[in-house]
């Protein structure tokens, strides 16, 4: 983890499951950081805020929502061009055990446990679903009893984990996610990508991996992931320049091919049209977050 990241201890103790708090400021202060346990954090009242989740650099609307279970995905929300004097946020930080044993790993918690994987790189929520959640979200810590507190929590997770629309921040592989897919023929292709990503990556090799034609696969993984095959690697391209821009003292052209890419041209070109800003001009942004610390 890098050390201007600032690992926040918090106050929720073994036996607990749910710390509430609600807060209403004028401006965003606190720094950049991550946490052991898992997040949902709602802003309201904070057009132009700039939310910064992994490699993800976006300025927020109105409402906010964003959903963070990895220990090591850091995280902000910058006062950015905001000018609102009532900014309210309500931070849910919560510990429902291991995904994979317990409570959660039982059938009926199937959607919810497969929206916290997918929170390991951090999920932002659209208006329609924070609608549907806000009364529940802001009754939440005014409920005395910690037995009803917990359930309604729950419907609130439910609700989300149902809900369309949601989206994933960080890059897969700037988060550090384990690579999971149900296909074992899209398994070892993803596998394959993300140990060569620095390479030349030819479509003939990769459908030779899966055992299909080229024609079949590129249908089969667009059809299986949503994603074309050149997305996908670009993707996994831009999550590590992205991650190296950070973590690293190297020039933007040692990471341009670092990357698998033997052209800065386009790589600025790719890394602007999916990112915003130029690499130069995302690590200096990276940089000014981090200086607070």
């Amino acid at each position: 983890m890098n050390s201007h990241v600032l690992h926040e201890i918090t106050p929720l103790m073994d036996k607990d499951i749910l710390y509430i708090v609600e807060r209403h400021k004028k401006e965003f202060t606190y720094p950049i950081h991550c946490h052991e346990v898992c997040e949902l954090n709602f802003v309201e009242n904070a057009k132009g805020v700039r939310r910064i989740v992994g490699d993800s650099s976006e300025v927020i609307g109105d409402y906010d929502l964003v959903l963070i279970s990895s220990n090591e995905l850091e995280h902000v929300w910058e006062q950015g061009d905001c000018h609102s004097d009532d900014i309210r946020e309500i931070t849910i930080q919560f510990d429902l055990g291991n995904l994979n044993d317990g409570l959660l790993a039982k059938t009926p918690f199937d959607n919810i446990r497969k929206m916290l994987i997918e929170a390991q790189k951090g999920i932002a929520f659209p208006i329609s679903t924070i609608i549907k959640i806000y009364e529940k979200l802001e009754n939440l810590g005014h409920q005395g009893d910690k037995f009803k507190a917990t359930i309604q929590f729950l419907e609130i997770l439910n609700t989300l984990a149902n809900s369309e629309g949601m989206r994933t921040l960080a890059t897969t592989s700037y988060a550090k996610v384990d690579i999971e897919d149900d296909s074992r023929r899209i398994l070892k292709v993803k596998n394959y990508i993300a140990e060569n990503y620095m390479n030349e990556l030819m479509l003939e090799d990769l459908s030779g991996i899966a055992n299909m034609s080229k024609s079949s696969f590129s249908r089969f993984f667009k059809q299986h992931t949503g994603r074309t095959l050149s997305d996908y690697i670009i993707d996994i391209r831009m999550g590590n320049a992205t991650r190296m821009l950070i973590d690293t003292n190297e020039s933007v052209g040692e990471i341009c091919f670092k990357c698998g890419y033997n052209n800065m041209s386009n790589f600025n070109r790719i890394f602007k049209r999916k990112k915003g800003c130029t690499p130069s001009e995302f690590r200096e942004q990276y940089k000014k977050v981090r200086i607070i610390i």
